[in-house]
This record gives C-alpha cells, sequence and structure tokens, in this order.
C-alpha cells in the first residue's frame, strides 16, 4: 500500500512529518537509490529509503532488540541440545533473529532483529562495524604484550589482529583488558589471548559500532532508537 514519503519518515523516528518535508525538498531523501520529490508516494514494505546516504528502515513490521546475553545461552535461534538460547530471551512475536554471535561462555550485547538488510550489513565480511569487548585474563599483562594483539597473532586459521587494544586494570595475577575488533572469527579474542599466554577469565562485549547500555543487565533486552540502528547502518556502508 502506498503512502506518501514524509509521513513514512516521519512514523520511522526519525522526525517530525514537517521536518521530513524539508528533507525532501533538500534532496538529502532516496527511494531505491533515485533522489525523491516532495509528493511522492511509496510502498514501506518493498522500497528502500536512505536519508543522507543511510538507510531509513521505513517497513512496519521490522522490529530491533539490543539484548545482554548471560552466561550459558547460546547465540542460535534454535539448538539441537535443548540448550536456552537468545531468541527466548526477547518477544516471540515478531519472530527475530541474532546478528552475528558470541559463545556461550561469553556475555555482553547482541543485536536481534527481523531486518535481513542490517543483518547483511553487520555479518557481511567487509562490514566496518567494530566490536569492543571488556576482557579478564589470568594474568599480569605487559604493554608489550598487549602490543602484539594490534600487531597480530597467528592462530590456526590465519593471521588476526586487534584494531586497539589497552589495558584497563591490573593485579598481581589478573589484567582487564580493552580489545576493540573490526571481524568476528568464532572465539577469536579468546584465541588471541591463549597465543599471548593468558586465559581468557570472563569476556564481556560492551559496544557493537557505537552502541552500547552500561544499564542493560544480564539477561535484559531493550529497543534500539532510530540513531542507533542508522549508527549500525552507516556504520556498515
Amino acid at each position: 500500500m502506498s503512502e506518501r514519503l514524509q509521513k513514512v519518515i516521519a512514523r520511522a523516528g526519525l522526525c517530525s512529518r514537517r521536518a521530513a518535508e524539508e528533507l525532501i525538498r533538500e534532496g538529502r531523501v532516496t527511494v531505491d537509490g533515485t533522489v525523491a520529490h516532495l509528493g511522492q508516494k511509496i510502498d514501506p514494505e518493498t522500497e528502500k529509503v536512505q536519508v543522507d546516504g543511510v538507510a531509513l528502515p521505513v517497513a512496519p513490521d521490522l522490529v530491533y532488540y539490543l539484548l545482554n546475553k548471560p552466561v550459558g545461552v547460546v547465540s542460535t535461534a534454535e539448538d539441537t541440545h535443548s540448550r536456552r538460547t537468545v531468541v527466548d530471551l526477547v518477544p516471540a512475536e515478531p519472530r527475530v533473529f541474532p546478528v552475528g554471535r558470541l559463545d556461550q561462555d561469553s556475555t555482553g550485547l547482541i543485536v536481534m532483529t527481523n531486518d535481513g538488510d542490517l543483518t547483511q550489513h553487520l555479518t557481511h565480511p567487509s562490514g566496518e562495524v567494530t566490536k569492543t569487548y571488556a576482557v579478564l585474563v589470568d594474568k599480569t599483562i605487559a604493554p608489550g604484550e598487549v602490543r602484539r594483539l594490534v600487531e597480530g597473532v597467528d592462530l590456526d586459521d590465519g593471521p588476526a589482529a586487534a584494531l586497539s587494544a589497552r589495558i584497563l586494570d591490573r593485579s598481581t595475577d589478573q589484567t582487564l583488558l580493552e580489545i576493540v575488533m573490526g571481524e568476528g572469527r568464532k572465539r577469536e579474542v579468546r584465541r588471541m589471548c591463549a597465543a599471548i599466554g593468558a586465559e581468557v577469565v570472563t569476556l564481556f562485549r560492551s559496544a557493537i559500532g557505537s552502541v552500547s547500555d552500561g544499564d542493560l543487565r544480564e539477561g535484559q533486552w531493550r529497543v534500539l532508537s532510530i540513531e542507533e540502528i542508522r549508527s549500525l547502518y552507516g556504520a556498515s556502508e
């Protein structure tokens, strides 16, 4: 069903209808890659809208959750071993899927959505969406060892390097690291720490791109804001 474009933009939560009209008038809105015009009608179910070159999800049935995954919960939609999954922690309808994975022993933020376009953006190998981790390891780490994480270490499936790594806190037998990654191979951060002789005690994903939430407790979820959704789209384009 076709609707006026400014109404669709306003309903998506980006701005008021009047402000949407101004965006269209200024040529900042495209529909399926073509600059939109005032008074244009679109089908929000099938046509793709961008504002300032960044996707604006407009289909009315799309949902986006940010979940803080607890230990022991698996990051899949279904599990053959009847373990609790991330899907069990969010509303059952509409059905959503996790974007990327956190291993069963890790905690932290994971996006859950039924938006296939965003999922593809965030999981494509060429994506630029960073993941930030707070990692507690079982030894005192020297600055030179931290540099190795950035310079790169050899893993069994090829070299791996963090975008950045720094020491947040340190004691006589443990170190808390912040590690920022641009990719997400299976248990990659854990294996990188093992490569410098450190075993991970706890691993928490604290941010996905610019999206974070220090108040979201383990097992809790909330709806992502339109600004956060667009920041994820923008970071991956």
